[in-house]
């Protein structure tokens, strides 16, 4: 396995608020031991920013695209990013 790293930003769209999105992407990546954040957005999506090894990002966003047994997902936008200015994955509120 190589030591590539990267950094994405992704927005969910879709059923993906009150189904546990969250929570799911949440435990998703902290099981991959990736740094980043997850949210939702009033407009009714979900935003995250995914940060570590390169094959642990790409194995973790390609979930996304199936997210929790009861969410919907239309689409999931990913581009590149700055990785977090801090360790650990986290759960914020709603912006």
């Amino acid at each position: 396995m190589s030591g590539e790293r990267k950094a994405l930003s992704l927005r969910i769209t879709g059923r993906v608020q009150g189904v546990g999105y969250r929570a799911w992407l949440a435990g998703q990546a902290m099981a991959a031991g990736l740094d980043g954040w997850v949210r939702n957005r009033r407009d009714g999506s979900v935003e995250a920013l995914l940060s570590g090894p390169a094959e642990a990002v790409d194995q973790v966003a390609a979930a996304c695209r199936r997210g929790p047994p009861v969410a919907l997902v239309d689409r999931v936008q990913m581009i590149e990013a700055e990785p977090p200015d801090h360790p650990g994955f986290t759960q914020g509120r709603t912006l």
